[in-house]
């Protein structure tokens, strides 16, 4: 829908226009043409009086008479833009349902009659809605009207005639009907329009003053007088408020207020703010057109705008804005003395410096960097150790022995009064929590947290920075973690430290050196910024799947904590306290629609989720509860259990089958580490041919220390199979030494003693004589030297049923270290050599 004035082309001279237009102002003129307008409007008026308008009259047709023209109901259109005012003319296009409805029904009504009316919706079907409807209104006259009934469209002239007010709505449906009550001038009122006079003369002068500024008004005033004069007060009152800028509530205020005085004063009130607005604006366009060149047209509007900033104070140009908002940023800032030298000496180069130049863009990013940085600026520690343990045991359940490495690490803190820099490991295999531990201590300390990965990162300049010579340089990413923060001393997490890489573009373990090292950090010099910064105060937490990758200068630099695997007992209350409303929540589901057992999530966590972490525990589940959403909304019934049984149905079969040890001869289960947690292995060996020279193959995409372990165990049974109860024809020719799976590369010294196990029990011809699994190196004089990950072998081994197990002494602390609940059923026996391997693997104890 749209409607505007209609366009008049009337020729007819009226003293008043030229009062109007007058550039001398002369007043006596205007009231005299104003007064003779007065009487020849009483005298028109009395004739107009006696004949009524042909239906079919254009935009020249005198004004319509009221006579007659008063009924109880009129049809309702609504508008959501600015109100319709008596003596307005408009054409209006109307389109579809339910516009064509209501002006089709207005057509059908005696003298084509219906009421505008402002909404308060500017928009939508709201605008129909009869609670919606301000009280007061126009009735309106339709003048010309072509309806296109196959397009549903209809064009119309319409004029306003008199204000109404709705008593009661009688049609609440489109098209709406209501029962007015019309308001028209009194009849004091039109025999008392001398005292009128002098607003309507005010409101003139007003208008003639506007008319000077804004040539747009004159043809808005001449249209007016081809239909009215200035001698009619009521007129004149919603003319001018029709052709100012106010607000439609202003507007609708006007047309709602009935007494002509009070309606003169209040427009009078918005011609005068009209008049200030169009002086502003003349201001301003004459500024502006004086102070810009031909060739720099396209940026006129541009200009205006800064025009009406100044215009407003609230703006200045680029350079001082750029100056006064880095010594604002300055004042707030606790700089050292070298960082303030340098920003005064900026700020002297940025002052003489071109505004469009380029090293005005590279000073100003630079200076921009510098105030930006939170010098001297500090977060306050919250070193509370009970409120520490809460928030810990809310994000992660398991992990006992972390958790109180933490709380001791914040105790610390506790006693000194603060948490002084420190760098803390956190190394342990994918999914076990590592991040979401480095976001629980910045929750329990209270600091600002940052984390950003250097998995992959091969140029110095990520972490020390760009020269400021090259395009686009910009500062490392701990000086960027420290901007973001707002505070000299958050908690930076540095992902993935053990997969760094380097590139002819430097070493970035290498830069770390000097960010981790605390002796080193509290002047830690930035390519970009070349000024000394603090990171001392800085709480570095990294994370690594595995030490043998980190450069040991780097490592030495760490405290580690190291967080092992999960057990099934641990996975499951991870999964029903974490997992399982988190992903109820991500698919939208709640614990009405879906219920998990527990029975199936152990089945979950054996059948397709038996890594360490819990990642791919929380993709099942997600799994589980996208297919319920799909049930759901197929009619299924609510909630949506799912038992052990149901997993299979849901997942499909499972990802892991049951691992039973491998037993018989030549067969020994051993205990292994990856990065993925702890994991058993059934080593077996058999002799293939007999020669005079012994020899050994080996298959198993076996590593080089594990096939050197190999070799040694070779030998060492060689050496000493008689003493061991073997029989050295058994072992005499090649033998074949094989380490499922096949397709898994494997390294390390670990499986020494479980070899050596699985020559010597082919060299007796005799199996292991109970479940049992072992882990340790071998050496060729038979010590059993300690290996690592006990842990997480711990945890492989009571997967998979094994409760027996054999480790080097030297193990025993770090199996003392594991927590109880994992020890708790294990019979372990700690060996120095291997003749005590070899009595506790025969024996029938």
């Amino acid at each position: 829908m749209s409607r505007s004035d209609d366009d008049h082309n009337d020729s007819t001279d009226i003293p008043v226009v030229d009062a109007v237009f007058d550039e001398e102002h002369n007043p006596e003129a205007v009231e005299a043409a104003a007064a003779s307008d007065e009487e020849e409007v009483e005298e028109s008026s009395e004739e107009t009086h006696t004949e009524s308008p042909p239906a079919d009259s254009g935009a020249g047709t005198p004004p319509a008479t009221l006579e007659g023209l008063s009924p109880l109901e009129l049809v309702l259109y609504p508008l959501g833009g600015r109100p319709f005012f008596p003596g307005m003319l408009t054409p209006i296009h109307v389109e579809g349902w339910p516009y064509f409805d209501t002006i089709k029904a207005a057509l059908e009504t005696p003298g084509k009659l219906f009421g505008i009316v402002l909404s308060h919706s500017e928009n939508g079907k709201e605008v129909f809605d009869p609670s919606q409807l301000y009280r007061y209104g126009t009735m309106a006259r339709v003048l010309e009207a072509a309806v296109d009934e196959k397009e549903n469209q209809i064009k119309l002239l319409a004029e306003g005639l008199s204000r109404f007010e709705i008593v009661r709505v009688v049609k609440n449906d489109p098209p709406l009907v209501a029962q007015v009550a019309h308001h028209r001038p009194s009849g004091q009122e039109k025999s008392d329009m001398e005292s009128l006079k002098p607003y309507a003369m005010a409101v003139i002068n007003t208008l003639k003053e506007i008319l000077k500024y804004d040539s747009l008004y004159q043809e808005q005033v001449r249209i007016f007088l081809s239909r009215h004069n200035f001698g009619e007060p009521d007129r004149l009152a919603d003319f001018v408020a029709s052709m100012t800028s106010s607000s439609r509530e202003e507007l609708q205020e006007i047309l709602e207020t009935l007494p002509i005085k009070e309606r003169l004063e209040k427009v009078l009130g918005l011609l005068k703010k009209e008049l200030e607005m169009v002086k502003v604006q003349d201001k301003i366009q004459k500024q502006v057109e004086s102070g810009i060149a031909e060739h720099q047209r396209q940026f006129f509007l541009r200009e205006q705008l800064k025009e009406i900033q100044k215009e407003l104070g609230i703006t200045k140009d680029d350079r001082t804005a750029d100056k006064d908002r880095f010594r604002e940023r300055i004042e707030k800032l606790t700089l050292p003395e070298d960082a303030a030298n340098r920003i005064n000496e900026e700020l002297e180069k940025l002052s003489i410096l071109e505004p469009n130049s380029s090293e005005y863009g590279v000073t100003r990013n630079y200076v921009d960097w510098l105030t930006s940085l939170p010098w001297g600026v500090y977060s306050k520690d919250v070193l509370d150790i009970k409120r520490a343990r809460e928030i810990l045991n809310r994000d992660h359940d398991g992990l006992d022995d972390v958790k109180e490495r933490i709380l001791e690490f914040i105790a610390v803190g506790k006693m000194k009064g603060e948490i002084g820099g420190s760098i803390i490991l956190l190394v342990g295999p994918p999914g076990v929590g590592k991040t979401s531990i480095g976001r629980s201590v910045a929750d329990a300390v209270g600091r600002p947290f940052y984390r950003f990965s250097v998995g992959g990162m091969r140029d110095e300049a990520e972490i020390k920075g760009h020269r400021r010579t090259y395009v686009g340089a910009m500062p490392g990413k701990f000086l960027q973690a420290i901007r973001h923060t707002k505070v000299a001393n958050p908690i930076i997490m540095l992902d993935e430290v053990d997969k760094i890489g380097a590139s002819y573009h430097g070493d970035p373990a290498s830069a770390l050196l000097e960010v981790l090292d605390p002796e080193q950090n509290v002047e830690f010099l930035d390519h970009y910024l070349d000024v000394r910064f603090d990171l001392s105060k800085v709480l570095f937490i990294c994370t690594a799947n595995q030490l043998d990758t980190i450069p040991r200068p780097l490592l030495d630099r760490m405290e580690r904590i190291r967080l092992s695997g999960y057990i099934t007992e641990e996975k499951l209350a991870i999964a029903r306290n974490h997992l399982i409303p988190k992903q109820l929540d991500k698919n939208g589901l709640t614990k009405e629609d879906l219920i998990i057992q527990n029975s199936a999530v152990v089945a979950i966590i054996e059948g397709y989720a038996r890594e360490a972490g819990v990642r791919r525990l929380e993709q099942k589940i997600s799994a589980i509860a996208r297919k319920t959403a799909v049930k759901l909304l197929d009619g299924a019934s609510k909630p949506v259990k799912v038992a052990r049984k149901q997993v299979e149905e849901l997942l499909g079969k499972p990802d892991f089958r049951d691992e039973k040890p491998m037993r018989g001869i030549g067969v020994v289960t051993g205990l292994a580490w990856t990065a993925m947690g702890g994991a058993t292995l059934d080593i077996e060996a058999m002799l293939i041919g007999k020669e005079q020279n012994p020899s050994i193959t080996l298959t198993g995409s076996l590593g080089d220390v594990m096939k050197e372990s190999a070799r040694i165990a070779h030998s060492f049974i060689l050496a000493n199979c008689r003493e061991l109860g073997g029989d050295t024809d058994r072992i005499a020719g090649t033998i074949h030494l094989h380490v499922p799976e096949g397709a898994t590369p494997k390294d390390g010294p670990s499986a020494g003693i479980t070899m050596t196990t699985a020559l010597l029990s082919l060299a007796r011809n005799k199996p292991v004589s109970r479940p049992l699994a072992m882990t340790g190196e071998i050496t060729l004089t038979g010590k059993v030297l300690p290996v690592g990950g006990i842990r997480e072998k711990v945890i492989a081994a009571r997967r998979v049923g094994i409760r027996e197990l054999i480790l080097p002494e030297a193990c025993r602390k770090d199996y003392e270290e594991t927590p109880d609940y994992i020890r708790d059923g294990f019979t372990v026996h700690f060996v120095r050599r291997y003749l005590e391997v070899a009595r506790l693997v025969f024996s029938d104890k």
